[in-house]
């Protein structure tokens, strides 16, 4: 196919949907690090570890299979893993067999853990107000939700990922 193929047949963004694009990118670029930061220095733990810790939270009895916590948020079984045992060498989750199905492990939020969530949270909220939710409107807020969701359900049409929340 020659280039002039492929420029034709490309539908091109507009200059508003360029610019709309450029920033969503940047964002995506920047915020991870910001709240990454965030809790390395405040909480001593990564972003996707406290998520692991606040999906773990949030589940009935603090407990989940690795393969359901594996599916909210969106990692694959053996990063997960790798994190799980990070954190129970800390002593913030436990990991067992599934009453259920011997084959399947569970993992479960400990006492420790549970602390160190609502330890944590306050200042990774806070850095979610100061850098987006405080840079909005009510009404943009709605928007954003909106925006997403839309998003979400291209990237994730089954609504495996925890964000799919409503």
């Amino acid at each position: 196919m020659a280039w002039n193929d492929v420029v034709m047949d490309t539908r091109w963004l507009t200059p508003d949907e360029l610019n709309a694009w450029v920033r969503l990118a940047a964002v995506l670029e920047l915020l991870p690090g910001v709240l990454e930061s965030q809790l390395r220095r405040d909480a001593d733990l990564g972003h996707f570890e406290y998520y692991v810790l606040a999906m773990l939270s949030e589940a009935d009895q603090k407990t989940l299979r690795m393969t359901a916590l594996a599916q909210m948020t969106n990692a694959t079984l053996p990063r997960l893993s790798h994190v799980v045992q990070r954190l129970e060498t800390r002593g913030f989750v436990e990991r067992f067999p599934c009453p259920e199905d011997r084959r399947a492990t569970n993992a479960r939020l400990t006492d420790a853990g549970w602390e160190k969530v609502k330890d944590s949270a306050p200042g990774h909220v806070a850095t979610a107000r100061e850098y987006v939710i405080d840079a909005l409107t009510p009404e943009q807020i709605t928007q954003l939700s909106e925006i997403t969701g839309a998003i979400l359900t291209r990237l994730d049409p089954g609504g495996h990922f925890a964000a799919r929340r409503t």
